[in-house]
């Protein structure tokens, strides 16, 4: 492509701390200079996550590089390959998406065991390497993600994050078909994911959130039962009860409050799992050691997903087993996003559409 700009408009953190600017002179990285494996990618739309509003704000135990251009949910095409890439799986023209995994090195032994994310050679979006809030990016030909064609750009956008992460904390649950998993924060950007990708493997819901707009959403999606933590007196009681009063099997936790976590220790039945998911940053997790031990609970990480994950977990929504609630606005609003992520007030997900 012979008119791939200079600059471009993008959305930029300067430094920790700063406030976000939209800038309309961030530089375009060019053909020439692509290193091998790179690719420019003309970007779409992008999602907006809570991990974005953790980098802006700097309030991680990790810090962001900066100046940053956060972002890691972005669709678009390939407009450029770096020269001399080898074994390339895709080729300009494609449309594909963004992660947040940006790049691994794939020979390791944690990318051999499934667990890229946990490379040491990681690379990631939005956070270590420029992101998706801007009209061009730079990503890696084997990291990205092909979009099957019959699924739109604005919903793949949510899937890429939310809709991965979810679903590989579900994955790797081992919960079995006509169990209960509970999913605390449901009407949220993931929670209304899980809802659906736990519907589709056969799972039985039980949606904790609080509001009638985001009751709703859930009991639409799928959730069989319906718990407002403003309402119940005893959250714990609520959910044994819910789940033929001896608890839920699993408990997939996207909430970024610690007491989500602890909570999930007391109301999940004998030999149940905790997924550990989202990210509330100092936080610590805090339960019984005696009955962690006594009840024979699992509690694992569950940090996004592999390249495979992705994969399946585009699939699924392909083909109509998992549809994205999301509002949409352009790039200049990212602050707008921000403010109403941090208010709670967003039920489903937010993508943002590129400047033309």
């Amino acid at each position: 492509m012979s008119n791939i700009p200079k600059t471009q408009i993008a959305a930029v953190v300067p430094s920790h701390g700063a406030a976000l600017e939209i800038r309309k002179d961030y530089p375009v990285k060019q053909p020439s200079e692509l290193a091998p494996g790179e690719c420019l990618v003309k970007l779409f739309c992008t999602g907006v996550c809570h991990t974005d509003l953790h980098a802006s704000k700097d309030d991680w135990p990790l810090h962001a590089n900066t100046p940053l251009v956060g972002g890691h949910e972005g669709i678009g095409e390939i407009i450029a390959i770096g020269a001399n890439t080898s074994d390339c799986p895709v080729k300009l023209g494609d449309r594909v998406g963004i992660k947040w995994l940006a790049y691994s090195c794939l020979n390791c032994e944690q990318c051999r065991n499934g667990r890229e994310q946990n490379c040491s050679k990681a690379k990631l979006s939005g956070f270590t390497t420029d992101g998706t809030f801007a009209q061009y990016t730079v990503s890696y030909v084997h990291h990205v993600t092909p979009i099957p064609k019959n699924l739109d750009s604005n919903a793949a956008a949510s899937i890429l994050c939310a809709g991965l992460t979810v679903y590989r904390a579900l994955k790797y649950s081992n919960a079995k078909i006509g169990e209960w998993v509970v999913l605390p924060g449901a009407g949220g950007g993931l929670g209304h994911l899980a809802v659906q990708y736990a519907a589709a493997m056969g799972l039985r819901v039980v949606a904790i959130d609080t509001g009638l707009e985001k009751k709703k959403l859930c009991l639409e999606l799928g959730a069989e039962k319906w718990i407002d933590f403003r309402e119940a007196k005893d959250i714990v009681q609520a959910v044994r009860e819910a789940c033929d009063g001896d608890g839920a099997h699993c408990a997939i936790v996207t909430t970024a409050d610690a007491s989500g976590y602890a909570q999930a220790v007391d109301y999940l039945r004998p030999g149940g799992t905790l997924m550990a998911v989202g990210l509330p940053g100092e936080a610590k997790l805090e339960a019984s050691i005696f009955f962690t031990v006594f009840k024979s609970i699992n509690i694992i990480g569950s940090y996004v997903g592999n390249r495979q994950d992705a994969v399946e977990a585009l699939d699924i929504a392909s083909r109509g087993r998992v549809v994205v609630r999301c509002e949409y606005k352009g790039l200049s609003e990212l602050k707008d996003a921000y403010d109403a992520l941090q208010q709670g007030k967003v039920a489903g997900r937010i993508v943002l559409e590129m400047p033309k």
